[in-house]
């Protein structure tokens, strides 16, 4: 049953967890003794579901639960709360159980024991206290928590003493009004901390204040704060906090900042002489007058809008006589009470016009009955003109497309803007680094003179206000250092860079006529012909990158055409076989689909002074007839003058200088307007030269000059294969001996260094580096030859084929490559060499396609003397074919090796070296020589068998 007297336990929320036989009969307690809420929850999820969705008390739980223990459930709770009670029971007591559980958190713990009535009472008594410890416990946090409310409240300063007076705690307020640390402080008697001026009449009455609260009394005293945001006056009170035996604890000390109402006060007494400070020097006018415009009162300060004093206004008369009559409606005035920017404009002493706004009121002030607050607004429509005009400027702007457009605006401008004649734009030439006058006003010319470039140094006031980036405004610029012509009229002076671009100059004749309105204006000025200029910058920039890449489109679809041109070029050298089909080839496919209008290849003749036309293609209309080509420098047909210098010869404009070159008038009737001759050339020998036309000026750019040189060269090189290739076929050659004077030659070094004759055998092998060469030696033993290949750089190597003391054949391995080599890139072929001291002859079988004068020239190119000796013509036996033929079926290796074997004397009978010699002479093993060996005999073979022709036996009957 309940009880009858109210305890701590009714009214609470008790959850009770577990099925113990002691949970059960405590909750039954529960339920008959007091009136109290106990629900019960068997695990630990039931128990957390449960204080989720109920306001609890109190928990009582088993140690013994299913899945978890009672510990387990003390833990979830803690995680959210540290102030709900929590009584944990167990039948099997351990100190074990009660440490974790006490680690846990528990607020009690109870062992079970019997008998169960004790353990019940026991469980409901300690319930109880739980209960009353946990409600005692809220009110001191609520109390902690309403005091710190009240201790950090910001507005503010608070102070904790011991009942002794020093300093425990302070909050921030207090802390945010001085400069110092204030925990260095705690401890310290309150009258002695640095909140209090250091003078001993406050210091007594701190003191004093907090004897007071000792006593157990209220008091307050004004005192003076000298903080970090300035003096402050504080009224300072204490109160005592005592215990509950009425015995001093702590003192609380509150202050309240007063400053404001003694400033207040300070101020109300300032008053009237501030009023009178303030009429004097404001730049309003206040006037009051009578209902008949009479003066009742004129304000001190009245000479600052119209220049006369309160006594020479009052002499003008009536109002009307200043500001003009019907400046307002009287009967509007008293149905509104005040009438506010009217608007009108008034003459001052000096006979200059203001632009006023003024505010009219209904007063009432001794006589006065209307009163005028005039305001001078005379700058500020100056201003709004200026602004109008500047945005018309603005607009012209947007229509200009050069930089001198552009300037030539400030300059118009500047006098509707800035009220000022004299005005001048300096642009910024880059590549000469110098500021140039654009545009000038004429006041500014005769004020000044005339204007010179300055240099972007950085030394007068234009190109210092230029280089950096700093307007500069002089009252009188003839105080300015830096200033160019002493001799200047101009007084005032404005030089306002315009970023990149330049300076913009404007001033006067009078000192002193930049104010701070006319100073934005022209910072205004100077910004928007800024904008301006750097929009032109960037829309000239788009259209020099248009034009450019247009230029590149059109270079890339000129140089796709040439591309497309020389590819069709070169497949057809592939195929040409003869020098005639080459030539008739590059002309036609240079002519094909109006690549050009017309291009011809010609020669030297045979005297060297004219070029002669071989093969031509395209709309010549009979040019080649009218002109002839004699090879010179001077002012010659192109092709003339390539043939001379062998170097290439561009005409971008055939009508220029058109008198002076009687070919340029056949040209043009034919509409040939640009010209390009390049030089074949292919291993320093010329092979002609190519012409090509265009129809229009200026179609060979660099790009075209380059394709069409460098296919010059691939034309020379085609036509020297075919030489070669003609070579091989012909029966019919000349032989031509010469004799040359040359000490460089490696046969005339080597021959002079040993004393001895060298002769040239043949077997020249063409490596990465350079040659090998055979030489046979007459007159000297072989060590003094090859000990003589010691002091010459160009050899670097010999080898011992055969021979000795009497003589005998070397295999010379050179740095570069021998003339044989030379002479066989032009089709020619090196038949003998023979050097003896200082005298060399050469013999050289050139076949019919090839002109002695190219080996001539080639040879001159190499040897300082050059002497023809003899030229024969001679008919080619069929052998050479068959040389040829086989030297194409075997590799450089084999051809190195039987070489080597055949000047070894290893094919003679009876041999004069054996296979084994031969291969150490190589650095190869005998198994590898004669297998290259039977390989080139067996192709030798095939070639000879293979392409013999049957011929038909006959047979006797």
């Amino acid at each position: 049953m309940t009880s009858t007297s109210k305890t701590i336990l009714d009214a609470s929320t008790i959850v009770v967890v577990g099925d113990t036989e002691w949970t059960e009969a405590y909750t039954v307690a529960l339920r008959e003794q007091f009136d109290v809420t106990a629900q019960t929850a068997l695990t630990v999820e039931a128990a957390r579901e449960t204080l989720q969705h109920t306001a609890v008390d109190c928990v009582v739980t088993d140690y013994r639960l299913p899945e978890q223990t009672g510990v387990d459930l003390v833990r979830h709770i803690r995680e959210t709360t540290i102030t709900l009670p929590i009584i944990l029971g167990t039948a099997d007591g351990s100190e074990t159980i009660a440490s974790e559980a006490i680690e846990a958190g528990v607020t009690d713990y109870i062992a079970v024991t019997d008998p169960l009535e004790e353990t019940v009472d026991d469980a409901l008594r300690r319930t109880g206290q739980a209960l009353r410890d946990a409600q005692r416990t809220d009110t001191q946090r609520e109390r902690a928590r309403q005091f710190d409310a009240t201790f950090h409240d910001t507005r503010s300063a608070t102070w904790v003493l011991d009942p002794d007076g020093t300093l425990t705690r302070v909050n921030q307020a207090a802390r945010d009004m001085i400069d110092a640390d204030a925990d260095a402080v705690v401890g310290d008697p309150f009258w002695t901390l640095p909140w209090w001026p250091d003078d001993t009449q406050t210091s007594d009455d701190v003191r004093q204040l907090v004897e007071t609260a000792r006593q157990g009394a209220f008091g307050h005293v004004v005192v003076t704060e000298d903080g970090v945001t300035g003096e402050r006056v504080l009224e300072l009170s204490v109160q005592p906090v005592t215990n509950e035996r009425g015995e001093p604890v702590s003192i609380i000390a509150d202050s309240v900042d007063i400053t404001d109402r003694v400033d207040l006060e300070r101020e109300l007494r300032q008053s009237e002489e501030l009023h009178r400070v303030t009429l004097n020097n404001m730049t309003d006018t206040v006037l009051m007058t009578d209902e008949d415009g009479e003066y009742t009162y004129v304000c001190p300060n009245v000479h600052f809008i119209f220049g006369y004093t309160a006594d020479e206004i009052r002499d003008l008369g009536t109002i009307d006589n200043l500001l003009g009559e019907d400046l307002f409606d009287r009967e509007e005035l008293a149905a509104e009470g005040v009438l506010k920017n009217i608007e009108t404009t008034a003459t001052d002493k000096a006979g200059r016009e203001h632009t006023l706004l003024v505010n009219v009121r209904e007063v009432d002030i001794q006589d006065g009955t209307v009163l005028y607050s005039c305001r001078d607004i005379t700058k500020r429509k100056q201003r709004e003109q200026a602004l109008a005009t500047l945005q018309e400027t603005a607009r012209d702007f947007l229509y200009a497309e050069t930089h001198q457009e552009i300037a030539q605006h400030i300059v118009d401008d500047t006098p509707d803007v800035l009220g000022l004649d004299a005005s001048a734009v300096y642009l910024f030439d880059a590549n000469d680094n110098t500021l140039q006058p654009a545009s000038h006003s004429q006041a500014l010319r005769d004020a000044h003179g005339p204007l010179p470039d300055v240099h972007a140094d950085g030394r007068d006031l234009v190109s210092h206000s230029f280089v950096e980036n700093e307007a500069l405004f002089f009252d009188d610029v003839h105080d300015a250092d830096g200033l160019a012509n002493p001799a200047t009229d101009i007084r005032s002076a404005a030089y306002i860079p315009l970023g990149n671009h330049g300076v913009f100059i404007a001033g006067a004749t009078a000192v002193g006529a930049f104010d701070d309105v006319t100073r934005e204006l022209a910072d205004l000025l100077a910004a928007t012909a800024e904008a301006a200029l750097d929009r032109v910058s960037r829309e000239s920039q788009l259209r020099e990158q248009d034009r450019e890449l247009q230029r590149q489109n059109d270079q890339l679809s000129t140089l796709n055409r040439i591309n497309e041109t020389i590819r069709e070029i070169d497949q057809a050298l592939v195929a040409a076989e003869t020098r005639e089909e080459i030539d008739h080839t590059v002309c036609e496919r240079l002519t094909a689909d109006d690549r050009f209008r017309f291009a011809w290849i010609g020669t030297r003749d045979d005297s060297g002074e004219v070029v002669t036309p071989r093969a031509w293609a395209g709309a010549g209309q009979g040019y080649l007839d009218t002109q002839s080509f004699p090879v010179s420098e001077e002012n010659v047909e192109p092709a003339g003058r390539t043939a001379d210098t062998g170097e290439v010869i561009h005409v971008s404009n055939v009508a220029a200088d058109l008198r002076a070159s009687p070919w340029r008038s056949d040209a043009i009737s034919r509409d040939l307007l640009s010209v390009l001759s390049v030089p074949l050339v292919y291993n320093g020998l010329s092979y002609g030269v190519l012409t090509v036309y265009a129809e229009t000026p200026e179609a060979f750019d660099e790009t075209v000059q380059t394709v069409l040189t460098e296919l010059g060269e691939t034309i020379a090189a085609a036509i020297s294969a075919s030489e070669r290739k003609q070579a091989l076929l012909t029966t019919s050659m000349t032989r031509v001996e010469y004799a040359i004077d040359e000490s460089s030659f490696v046969l005339t070094q080597l021959a002079a260094a040993a004393e001895c004759t060298l002769t040239y055998e043949g077997g020249v092998q063409q490596t990465a580096s350079g040659s090998n060469v055979f030489v046979t030696v007459d007159d000297a033993p072989l060590d003094t030859v090859v000990d003589a290949t010691d002091s010459l750089t160009v050899v670097e190597d010999v080898q011992r084929i055969r021979g000795g003391d009497s003589g005998g054949v070397l295999r010379l391995r050179l740095s570069e490559p021998f003339l044989a080599t030379e002479l066989a890139d032009h089709g020619a072929v090196l038949r003998s060499a023979t050097a003896t001291g200082g005298d060399t002859t050469v013999v050289v079988d050139l076949p019919s396609s090839v002109e002695v004068r190219h080996a001539t020239k080639l040879l001159a190119d190499k040897f300082n003397t050059v002497n023809l000796v003899s030229k024969q013509t001679r008919e080619q036996s069929s052998e050479h074919g068959f040389y040829a033929s086989v030297l194409d079926r075997l590799t450089d290796r084999q051809l190195e090796v039987l070489e080597t074997a055949y000047y070894s004397g290893f094919f003679e009978s009876p041999r004069k070296a054996t296979g084994e010699a031969v291969a150490d002479s190589l650095d190869i093993s005998p198994q590898a020589f004669y297998q290259h060996i039977r390989t080139a005999q067996r192709k030798l073979f095939g070639t000879l068998v293979d392409d013999h022709t049957p011929v038909a036996t006959q047979h006797a009957d």
